[in-house]
């Protein structure tokens, strides 16, 4: 029998996982210590995710896949055996603590010692998301509860003296913490300076945003908890997934909230017949673009003003100054309130009379007010999410807002009013597979992994519209599953084969699906205006550039802001915008 490829193992995995996770979320609960929690980790470990490192070596603990997923999720997750997936709730009434990751948009809340509930508002890849992480968090403890115990039972040195170090009320001084980083390394099977790393990595967000317990008691608890299990049934880690969770999934609830709430500020401020332009992107790059230099100019070093990147750099701790500005001249901020995550602007630009853009800003405000355009800027969806938002954003405005027409005496037929969208642009991150972090790259088309769709994209967007001084990489780019759901031979397949993929994201081909769905039932013109450009924030193929390696930094302002000032030119540049 012919022996598969990785890749194909790669694929296989992507696939067990996703069948499992999904017949779990409908079954309703699972134990990672189970068949079903085995089956899991079983496609993990043979999926290999570049961003979990070492997860598949039984004597060493991966230190940087451990802070991607602490970044990722709620503070004291290592000590739950009870962890709840539940769809939008109120708990703002109760005395559970709310607990917000800092690196990831989601709620969740800690009903008691042992127990953490997940407030489930983005769909599938969320639950995807969690689920993966905690499979990951699950086979560390698994390495870490084998290294408490000796061959004759009794604890070992280096575990014992951890323990006594987690329990100490009192600081370490700098002797004893550098013996505690020594004992630990010990534990976790890494160099010293790695776990030194890793501890000062964690230290630094324990004390600036009381994101995590640190590292003694992150290893110390994974640990005991899975000690715990091996006694007792009774301890062992249970995910459950609520009833009203499952009837949620795919009936797009809060994003159907989430674009009323847009569409109703955009009718009540008489915006509905203007050309409308939505931008998917970041909340700070579009206003620093059109508001940035006539909000600061003044306030900026010389040399820095006549070099737009230079220029947008200054801008980063000048936020407030900028918005200020910009709530003046024409921003109307739309903050998320249904659960979705999402925070939205609306950019009325005929109120920018007195806006001065930066000299290397090729945008025209000289034209008829009424053809002005507006512009819809929202944050990023997360995954899936982006199918539900996009389509309930381009769906027509409901009749509350016309008088309607009497069918009879019980019956009013109302109009249904298509907002006049011309275009839409995504600016995303993405990994790269032909180039570095800070390139960009144009899609032609986005496959979405491990399934039959694929949508080619009809990019306004070309290589000649970029400087020459970032490197441009134009072809299809793949939606996957999620971030900690990549398989490097997969993803090599996909760039080395015909398919010649340039990247990989989480949201484009969900965008790209609502899209057609709404040309196909004529909520948005056919010739609607499509732009897709991404700058690169990893490169997955390589270990020591994957998301887990660390954030872009300033690598990313450049390719950032060049992609959002041609956005921002293609929309000023537009027929609509032009017209008489």
């Amino acid at each position: 029998m012919e022996e598969i490829t990785k890749a194909q193992q790669g694929r296989i995995a992507i696939r067990m996982i996703k069948t499992t996770v999904d017949a779990l979320s409908l079954r309703g609960y699972y134990k990672p210590s189970g068949r079903s929690g085995q089956t899991l980790a079983e496609g993990l470990r043979l999926l290999r995710p570049e961003i979990y490192g070492s997860m598949n070596n039984p004597r060493i603990i991966e230190l940087k896949g451990l802070e991607y997923v602490i970044d990722r999720l709620p503070r004291g997750i290592e000590e739950c055996t009870e962890i709840v997936l539940t769809a939008q709730d109120t708990f703002e009434n109760t005395s559970f603590e709310k607990i917000e990751p800092p690196k990831r948009r989601r709620a969740s809340y800690r009903v008691s010692a042992k127990e953490m509930c997940f407030i489930i508002t983005r769909g599938l890849s969320e639950i995807y998301d969690i689920i993966t992480h905690i499979t990951f968090l699950n086979n560390e403890a698994i390495k870490i509860k084998n290294q408490i115990s000796d061959l004759s039972g009794q604890y070992t040195r280096e575990w014992g003296g951890l323990e006594k170090f987690v329990k100490r009320e009192n600081d370490l001084n700098a002797a004893e913490l550098e013996r505690a980083i020594w004992m630990l390394s010990i534990i976790l099977g890494r160099t010293y300076q790695e776990t030194w790393d890793t501890y000062n990595y964690l230290e630094q967000g324990r004390v600036k945003n009381n994101s995590n317990r640190g590292l003694f008691n992150i290893i110390y608890s994974l640990g005991k908890r899975l000690e715990a299990e091996s006694q007792s049934r009774d301890n062992q880690l249970l995910i459950y997934f609520t009833p009203s969770l499952k009837e949620m999934i795919g009936h797009q609830h809060c994003a159907r909230q989430w674009a009323i709430h847009i569409k109703d500020r955009i009718f009540d401020l008489n915006l509905q017949k203007r050309p409308l332009h939505i931008i998917s992107a970041n909340l700070h790059s579009v206003i620093n673009v059109l508001y940035g230099y006539a909000a600061l100019k003044t306030d900026v070093r010389p040399e820095s003003s006549g070099n737009i990147y230079e220029f947008f750099n200054e801008l980063r701790d000048k936020g407030e100054q900028v918005r200020n500005y910009a709530v003046k001249n024409g921003l109307y901020e739309l903050p998320d309130q249904a659960g979705a995550f999402i925070d939205c602007q609306l950019i009325d630009t005929a109120l920018m009379d007195a806006v001065e853009p930066h000299p290397e800003i090729r945008i025209d405000l000289k034209s008829k007010e009424d053809h002005r355009p507006v512009i819809l800027v929202m944050d990023y969806a997360f995954g899936a999410q982006a199918f539900e938002v996009m389509d309930e954003l381009l769906k027509p405005l409901l009749s509350e807002h016309s008088d309607g027409v009497t069918v009879d005496d019980n019956e009013v037929k109302h109009d249904r009013i298509n907002l006049n969208i011309q275009s839409v642009s995504v600016m995303g991150k993405a990994g790269i597979l032909t180039g570095h972090k800070g390139d960009i790259m144009l899609a032609t088309a986005h496959i979405i992994e491990g399934t039959a769709h694929n949508y080619i994209v009809n990019n306004t967007l070309q290589r000649d519209d970029f400087e020459s001084s970032v490197d441009v990489y134009t072809g299809p780019i793949v939606t996957v599953l999620g971030t900690s759901l990549q398989n490097k031979y997969v993803l090599e397949k996909l760039k080395r084969t015909s398919w010649k993929a340039v990247g990989l994201e989480m949201e484009g081909g969900h965008y790209q699906r609502a899209i057609n769905a709404a040309i196909i039932r004529k909520h948005i013109p056919a010739d609607v205006k499509i732009s897709y450009a991404y700058y690169a924030s990893d490169n997955p193929l390589f270990s020591d550039q994957t998301l887990a390696s660390g954030s872009i930094g300033t690598e990313g302002i450049k390719s950032t802001y060049m992609i959002t000032k041609v956005i921002l030119e293609k929309v000023f540049q537009s027929d609509a915008f032009c017209s008489d």
